[in-house]
């Protein structure tokens, strides 16, 4: 893999459209290539400002001295957008759906430090509905590693993958399966109404204006009924509620979209499990949080 650093932080807008313009010509599949290309944006300081409407959308409380456990996910998401907004990664960027993420964070991360941002493309899986991406994000202070992430994004195609071709999940080095099967619903802590802008204001704080997240209209033409939640947007209100602080490791599977507006109920164990269920009781994020 060819490191290649960057002096500064790519311009969003203009590969949200490169990305949008060149989906139509992508041809998505689990053994096609992809970008070999690790991104490092080095000593990446944190603007205040922006941290502060991030953590308000979220429901973080604001002013602390420490970065919330998911803000990274938003310094590197330009990185990811270079990636994966370029002629050689094969799935389209528009309707990509963000299925999982894992977070290892090894202490607390000041705000007001300088890090040094990495991205890269780990590989591509066939899953049952189509074929998924995985892309690292990771952040280095003082030369060693503090916090990474591996996020999935599902290409969705009109083709089933036979079984013999599909990725099972490999099962977590620190011993927990990466799949929680749905059992008796977690205690309710607290429920929330969502309204229809929780899209397009997530939208602002972190970059990602994803048409799926923005207007009914615009989610339609990938074929969800309304505009569906950040999956980002819904881990980081859900660890909001739960607290963390120190070493962390998270994992959480976004498994069936949230539309907005709407309602949903958050719930926990007490020892580290989190969901988000709507009416009727459907599963729509599950999740774990446990000290490293």
């Amino acid at each position: 893999m060819t490191a290649v650093t960057l002096t500064s932080s790519p311009a969003l807008a203009p590969l949200l459209a490169r990305g949008a313009l060149r989906s139509p010509f992508k041809r998505p599949a689990p053994d096609a290539d992809f970008p070999r290309t690790r991104l490092v944006l080095p000593g990446v300081r944190v603007d205040l400002a922006k941290l502060a409407a991030y953590e308000r959308v979220c429901g973080f409380p604001t002013g602390e001295p420490d970065l919330p456990l998911t803000y990274p996910h938003v310094l590197g998401f330009p990185l990811a957008m270079r990636l994966m907004s370029g002629r050689d990664f094969p799935l389209p960027l528009l309707g990509l759906v963000h299925t999982s993420i894992e977070i290892v964070r090894g202490a607390a991360l000041a705000a007001d430090r300088a890090y040094d941002v990495e991205v890269w493309v780990e590989g591509l899986a066939a899953r049952p509905r189509g074929v998924e991406a995985t892309v690292v994000t990771a952040l280095r202070w003082g030369g060693g590693l503090v916090w990474e992430s591996r996020s999935r994004y599902l290409a969705r195609t009109a083709l089933a993958h036979p079984p013999a071709l599909l990725d099972r999940p490999e099962s977590d080095p620190r011993g927990a399966s990466p799949r929680t099967p749905d059992g008796a619903p977690l205690p309710v802590v607290a429920e929330w109404s969502l309204g229809g802008d929780v899209g397009r204001r997530y939208g602002a704080v972190s970059g990602d204006r994803n048409p799926i997240h923005l207007y009914p209209l615009t989610a339609r033409l990938f074929g969800f009924p309304r505009a569906i939640a950040h999956g980002m947007w819904t881990v980081a209100r859900c660890l909001a509620a739960h607290g963390t602080s120190g070493s962390a490791v998270v994992r959480a599977e976004f498994r069936a979209p949230v539309l907005l507006p709407g309602a949903v109920a958050y719930g926990a164990d007490g020892r580290g499990r989190f969901e988000l269920r709507g009416p009727g009781g459907r599963v729509h994020v599950s999740g774990e949080v446990r000290g490293e």
